[in-house]
């Protein structure tokens, strides 16, 4: 037998701000029978159709080093860079353009949230479509 992942947790310094900051980004939504509070020391938001839940939980160290484990985002409205503009006007920060790294707009963006854990925006569905089939 295997098992599957519950949740994928984010220590923060303050969980209920950076899980605010989440859903903003993801659109996600507090879990219907247990809504986060600003004093909450542990904020689980979840996708819109429940199927991906990410726990915020309160740890008081600070980021020192790079992450091992991070989102890969994909948009699902908006084209890569759309997203990047969008994440930027929601607090986060450039660490890396690698939007060229496999060819031109072929590649991904890293980002920083407000607490400084890196995640990457890919590109959408349609670019990569759109590469595939001029490559291809």
């Amino acid at each position: 037998m295997t098992c599957f992942v519950s949740h994928t947790t984010v220590d923060a310094q303050h969980a209920y701000d950076l899980s605010e900051w989440w859903k903003q980004l993801l659109g996600y939504t507090d879990l219907p029978d247990d809504p986060n509070l600003p004093e909450h020391p542990e904020c689980m938001i979840q996708s819109p159709d429940g199927s991906h839940q990410i726990l915020f939980l309160q740890n008081p160290d600070t980021k020192a080093v790079k992450n091992r484990l991070h989102f890969d985002l994909r948009p699902r409205e908006r084209n890569r860079a759309e997203e990047v503009a969008w994440a930027l006007s929601l607090g986060a920060t450039v660490v890396e353009d690698h939007s060229d790294h496999y060819g031109p707009g072929v590649g991904w963006v890293t980002l920083a949230d407000p607490e400084g854990n890196e995640f990457c925006i890919l590109r959408s569905v349609a670019e990569y479509e759109a590469t595939k089939a001029v490559s291809g």
